[in-house]
């Protein structure tokens, strides 16, 4: 099942996703302009790595660019191939519009971000001792397929299915789309391996999480405000 646009229009540009979407073009350009990209050397020099973040594991000085914190949000602009970047950015392009528009980018920029810590959090947890880096957006547009979720389970979404000579265009539910998303990622992780890399199952589940209980409690601050500017009839 693989989403190709959703029927929920915004009433703003999402600026904020669109820059985004950019910079990891951009970054990931940089990345194939660099020797160190072939080599991986660029992977471990502003990559998440567990062992090194937590303080067992130090670089070497040539390998060493930023320190180990600043890496959770480096690590969240690069990526390790063309398929894993257009893969990322085509969900981000589908949803994180309507999470920004809802929103405001000010608030967006700051859930984006820790929705990229709590899925960096989740997998360093999972993987203390991993001395694999990690790259890619997934866990932060995690964040926002989660958010999507908790406010638009209604919205139509275009999807692929991809069957061969039956393959098929359909209309579902988000709710189904993410939640099927959200599934398929606890399976993935049942049977994959940590130990040679590959894909960050942890982060996109962590990711998903944490944009589901930031929304929910920025949706609560957005309630109690118009609550606030409601007043009775006593009270012009």
């Amino acid at each position: 099942m693989i989403p190709l646009k959703d029927d929920n229009p915004t009433n703003s540009k999402p600026i904020v996703s669109y820059s985004i979407i950019g910079i990891c073009i951009v970054v990931f350009f940089l990345e194939l302009s660099s020797p160190g990209y072939r080599t991986g050397e660029l992977f471990f020099s502003y990559g998440l790595i567990p062992s090194v973040l937590i303080g067992s594991v130090q670089l070497p000085d040539d390998v060493y660019a930023v320190p180990a914190s600043v890496t959770i949000f480096t690590s969240m602009f690069m990526h390790g191939g063309f398929m894993h970047l257009i893969g990322n950015m085509l969900y981000m392009w589908i949803f994180a519009d309507n999470i920004e528009d809802g929103l405001g980018r000010t608030k967006f920029i700051i859930f984006y971000l820790l929705s990229g810590l709590g899925a960096a959090m989740s997998q360093v947890f999972v993987d203390i001792n991993s001395q694999v880096p990690m790259v890619g957006a997934s866990g932060a547009i995690g964040g926002v397929l989660g958010a999507y979720l908790i406010n638009y389970p209604n919205a139509r979404v275009l999807v692929l299915i991809p069957l061969g000579f039956f393959s098929q265009l359909i209309r579902i539910r988000a709710l189904y789309v993410l939640g099927f998303w959200f599934i398929l990622q606890f399976i993935n992780s049942y049977f994959s391996s940590s130990t040679g890399g590959g894909v960050a199952y942890a982060a996109h589940i962590g990711g998903f999480v944490s944009g589901i209980i930031l929304i929910l409690i920025l949706n609560k601050k957005k309630r109690r405000k118009v609550n606030k500017k409601i007043k009775g009839p006593w009270e012009y």
